[in-house]
């Protein structure tokens, strides 16, 4: 998987200088996130080529409330964002996480 975890505000930083990338966040402890995260997994599997990020909410919480804060987006645990020239130009919680939704995203 390509799909690299973050958990510092430096590294978010660092994403927003690309093109465009996907960052989902990640409850550890939550059933619903649990089955998002096996759809995001699903999605980088079969796009190798886009370029994707997430974070565990429970180790960082103070990154996730930076990206919620900066952004203006509301934060929600599972919850993925697509970022294009440093701004969110789509985002989705909870069930609507699906491979087919991410997919469809990026394109």
């Amino acid at each position: 998987m390509n799909a690299r975890k973050i958990d510092s505000q430096e590294q978010f930083e660092e994403l927003l200088k690309q093109d465009s990338f996907l960052l989902v966040k990640h409850s550890l402890t939550c059933p619903i996130s649990g089955a998002a995260f096996s759809e995001y997994e699903r999605f980088v599997k079969e796009n190798e080529a886009i370029n994707t990020a997430y974070l565990a909410v429970q180790e960082a919480r103070p990154l996730s409330s930076y990206i919620a804060d900066k952004f203006n987006i509301r934060h929600e645990s599972p919850q993925a964002i697509l970022f294009k020239n440093g701004e969110p130009v789509w985002n989705a919680s909870h069930s609507r996480i699906t491979n087919e939704s991410l997919t469809k995203a990026v394109q």
